[in-house]
């Protein structure tokens, strides 16, 4: 379906860009892939999966807090890809802690990283976008776009920025083949969420499947956790011609968690 696409997935060495990655290469699109940790496994994983498609895979290790590094990211796509066709805005931190605790500049990390970073690439992948007539930009905010936790206040307001940021976006495209949306994903078992279960554990010592099961329920009805295969699957399908008139969507895949 995507064959000839090139898509750019920003924070796809692990986790959630990692699975959104491998569904996109299975469909033949050549992937760009952005992160840190181990980034030949994570390209060797997507060429796999696309290997029937014969897809290319490049890689840039722009720093997601710094827009000129983005914007080197983003001159590297369409020097060595022709452009970014599909935009998948995933990279993201994590710090807890109550407000009048929140240290400033791991504020200034978070809103940088999980918000400004999307509107770098979007202002960027756009104009190529609107001369081909067609493009994908697929926001990852989270069922804090949609709802709050308490001592999250800086990945709440960037989550809910992303979702703010995705509907001016639709509307500004709406005229034209791009379509811009955002997926609300909740508790997905991450690298990042990983360090919160492994903290509960240590701190109330208790075992990490209990401590699983115990943060699942606290806000996820379902009582399982959404797996990158899935959110891979709603991004591919946000991608097709099937999806072209979903625009301004925040689509939460989350165990039933915004419902309550």
């Amino acid at each position: 379906m995507l064959n000839g696409k090139t898509a750019l997935v920003t924070g796809s060495t692990s986790g959630i860009g990692l699975g959104i990655a491998k569904a996109l290469a299975a469909q033949g699109a050549h992937i760009i892939v952005n992160g840190f940790g181990d980034v030949d496994a994570a390209r060797a994983e997507i060429a796999q999966t696309g290997a029937a498609h014969g897809i290319r895979t490049g890689y840039h290790n722009a720093d997601m807090s710094k827009a000129e590094q983005i914007a080197s990211m983003m001159a590297y796509a369409e020097t060595d890809f022709g452009g970014v066709d599909i935009l998948v805005n995933n990279a993201g931190i994590q710090h807890v802690a109550n407000i009048e605790d929140f240290p400033v500049d791991r504020w200034d990390a978070i809103i940088a990283i999980n918000l400004s970073s999307a509107f770098h690439t979007m202002r960027l992948a756009i104009p190529g976008m609107r001369k081909k007539n067609w493009g994908r930009i697929i926001n990852i905010a989270s069922a804090h776009g949609l709802v709050a936790s308490a001592q999250k206040s800086a990945y709440v307001a960037a989550k809910h920025g992303i979702v703010g940021l995705t509907k001016t976006g639709a509307l500004e495209t709406a005229h034209t083949g791009i379509t811009v949306n955002a997926i609300c994903p909740g508790w997905v078992l991450t690298p990042l969420v990983q360090k919160q279960v492994d903290a509960r554990a240590e701190n109330g010592h208790i075992p990490v499947e209990q401590a699983k099961r115990e943060l699942l329920m606290e806000k996820q009805p379902s009582g399982e956790f959404v797996t990158p295969e899935q959110l891979g699957a709603l991004a591919v399908f946000l991608c097709s011609e099937a999806a072209a008139q979903v625009r301004g969507a925040a689509w939460n895949m989350d165990g039933g968690w915004v419902a309550q």
